[in-house]
C-alpha cells in the first residue's frame, strides 16, 4: 500500500492464506497424511489377503485406480476446500430436504382424499425448518445450538481513500493489532438491506422550527423534502457492518454462562482495540440482537436495528 503524495507510507504485507493448515509431513497436512496412510494400509492388507488367489500384477492393476482416486481426493481442493470435505458436504446436501417450511409443530401429512398420483408428482414432503440458533440470553448472547454462543455488535465504517498516507498506515496498524489479538472465531459480516428515509425526513421536519435561524430551518425542510422524494422514487439500499464473536461449544453445559460472558468480553475488547482505527463498535443487547436476527430472516423488512450506529462514512 503506497501513496505517491505522501512519503511517510510503507508497504504492508498480508499473507495469501492465513488459514492454511499446518504441514506435518513434507507438503502434507495431518488430514492428508492420515488419509493416504489409511489407504496404503488397506491396499497392503488387501494384497496379503488376496495373494493366494490373485497374481500380484492383477492386484496392482486393480489397486492403482483406487489409489489414484484416494490420492486425488486427499490432495485435491476446490475453492480452497479439500475434496474430501467437499464430497462430504455434497453428500450431506444431497440427503438434506430441499424444501423447508416454518412449522415448529411438524409438517402434517396430506389427507387421504388427495390422489396418490398427485402426491407422487409433487415430490417429497417439505421438512420443518430448524434455525441454527436457539434463543437470545438477557445479556444479548445468541445461542448457536451445538456451535457454541456468539455476541454481536455493529461497527461504523471508515472512508479510507480520503485519508493521508500516514493516516492510512495508522488505521491499518490499529486493525492489524486487533487481528493479532483475536483469541477465538470472529466474523465481520456485511449486510445489504433496504432502508426507509421517511422517519429521518419526519424527524427533520419536526425539529426544523427549533433551529436558531430561519435560513437553517428552510435548509432543513428542503433537505427533508429531498429525502422524502428520494425514498419515494427509488429502492434504497444501505450496508451494515456486524461483528460476531463466537465461543466454541462446551462439554459441560453448566459453564454456558461463562462462555456467554467471554463472548461479550471479546466484543468489548474489540471496541477498545478498534477505537484507534476510528471504528466505533456498539455491542447489541438482547432486544437489538433479537431484532437483528428477525430482520435477517425477513429481508423484506426496511428497518434494521443498530443502523444508526454505522456512522456516515461509506
Amino acid at each position: 500500500m503506497t501513496d505517491v503524495h505522501d512519503e511517510g507510507t510503507a508497504a504492508t504485507r498480508i499473507p495469501a492464506d492465513i488459514a492454511r493448515p499446518d504441514r506435518i509431513l513434507g507438503p502434507l497436512t495431518a488430514r492428508q497424511a492420515a488419509t493416504l496412510a489409511a489407504c496404503a494400509l488397506v491396499l497392503y492388507g488387501g494384497y496379503w489377503i488376496l495373494r493366494p488367489v490373485m497374481a500380484p500384477l492383477a492386484y496392482v492393476v486393480m489397486a492403482v485406480p483406487v489409489a489414484g482416486v484416494v490420492t486425488a481426493i486427499a490432495l485435491g481442493s476446490r475453492e480452497g476446500v479439500g475434496l474430501d470435505r467437499f464430497l462430504f458436504a455434497a453428500c450431506a446436501h444431497a440427503r438434506a430436504p430441499k424444501r423447508r417450511v416454518h412449522a415448529p409443530e411438524g409438517v402434517p401429512a396430506l389427507p387421504d382424499i388427495v390422489n396418490p398420483r398427485l402426491t407422487q408428482a409433487a415430490g417429497p414432503m417439505p421438512a420443518a425448518m430448524r434455525m441454527p440458533y436457539q434463543g437470545v440470553s438477557p445479556e444479548g448472547v445468541l445461542g448457536l445450538r451445538g456451535w457454541g454462543q456468539a455476541a454481536l455488535a455493529t461497527c461504523s465504517t471508515v472512508n479510507f481513500d480520503l485519508r493521508s498516507g500516514a493516516e492510512q498506515q495508522s488505521l491499518v496498524a490499529a486493525f492489524a493489532r486487533w487481528l493479532n489479538s483475536l483469541t477465538g472465531p470472529t466474523q465481520v459480516l456485511v449486510r445489504c438491506h433496504r432502508t426507509d428515509l421517511a422517519p429521518l425526513a419526519d424527524r427533520l421536519h419536526h425539529h426544523a422550527p427549533a433551529l436558531p435561524h430561519p435560513a437553517l430551518e428552510r435548509a432543513a425542510r428542503a433537505h427533508a423534502d429531498y429525502l422524502a422524494q428520494l425514498a419515494a422514487g427509488a429502492d434504497l439500499l444501505t450496508r451494515q457492518m456486524i461483528l460476531v464473536a463466537r465461543e466454541e461449544a462446551l462439554r459441560h453445559q453448566s459453564r454456558r454462562t461463562a462462555r456467554g460472558g467471554r463472548a461479550i468480553q471479546r466484543v468489548q475488547e474489540a471496541a477498545r482495540a478498534l477505537a484507534p482505527a476510528d471504528i466505533h463498535v456498539t455491542p447489541l443487547d438482547a432486544d437489538d440482537t433479537a431484532a437483528l436476527i428477525t430482520a435477517a430472516c425477513n429481508p423484506e423488512s426496511s428497518s434494521t436495528p443498530g443502523a444508526e450506529a454505522e456512522g456516515d462514512d461509506a
